[in-house]
Order: structure tokens, then sequence, then C-alpha cells
């Protein structure tokens, strides 16, 4: 079974957190909190609420938290504020100030097998 959390208008650019989501991709669920917990970027502590409320949603359904996977992580660009800074002679620089969405999508890995079994079982192929 999957569950999923998203996190839209992170104010952090989308280059910084896929840093950090592709040092916890391989990792399991309950490891890649505490790993995002001590590590030190500005982006750790927002890529860890969109994941703590994935578990919130799995435990929901009664889930373990040990059995959860990674089964995705997107981690899409936002809307771009454009801004300025006055520099010498009236002119002016312009610089982006962007924002990021993330999605993570977690699966239960012993309700997938099952799944699969069953699905053999029966001789449906999907």
């Amino acid at each position: 079974m999957e569950f999923q959390a998203t996190a839209k208008y992170i104010r952090t650019s989308t280059r910084k957190l896929r840093l950090i989501v592709d040092a916890i991709r391989p990792l399991r669920v309950s490891d890649a909190l505490v790993q995002l917990a001590h590590m030190p970027k500005m982006g750790a502590s927002s890529i860890a609420k969109v994941l703590e409320s994935a578990v919130a949603n799995a435990k929901q359904k009664s889930v373990q938290v040990d059995s959860l996977t990674f089964k995705r992580i997107d981690v899409m660009g936002g809307p771009v504020m454009k801004r300025f800074h006055a520099v010498s002679r009236g002119q002016a620089h312009s610089y982006k100030k962007r924002m990021t969405h993330v999605r993570v999508v977690l699966s239960d890995e012993h309700t997938d097998m099952k799944q699969a079994v069953v699905k053999e079982a029966h001789g449906t192929k999907n």
C-alpha cells in the first residue's frame, strides 16, 4: 500500500533539496528520519516534516513504521519570485528566489508482496 505526503512552496532551491534527498533515498524510513535530524543542512528540517507527515499517514492505516520504504521522492521546482538588488549608477541586478515542491511516497513492502503473490495466484499481470 502507498502512503504519500506533499509539501509545497518550500523556500529553498530545488538543487539544495535534491542533495539532501539523494542522501536519504537508499535508507529505510526510520533511518532517514534519524539522518535528517543530524544533517547540518537547512533544508533537512523541511524534508523531515514531509517525511513525518507521510509516516503519520501510514500510522493512520495501522502500518508498522519499520516496514516502510521509500517508493518515490519527487523534488520539483515551484514558482520563482523575481527580485532585484540596487547597484551603482541607478542600475539593478536581478536574482530569483526559488521555491520547491516535495512529494514523498512510502510503501509497505509486506503489503506489496502479498498483493504480488495474490496476482500471481489469480494469473493476472499488472
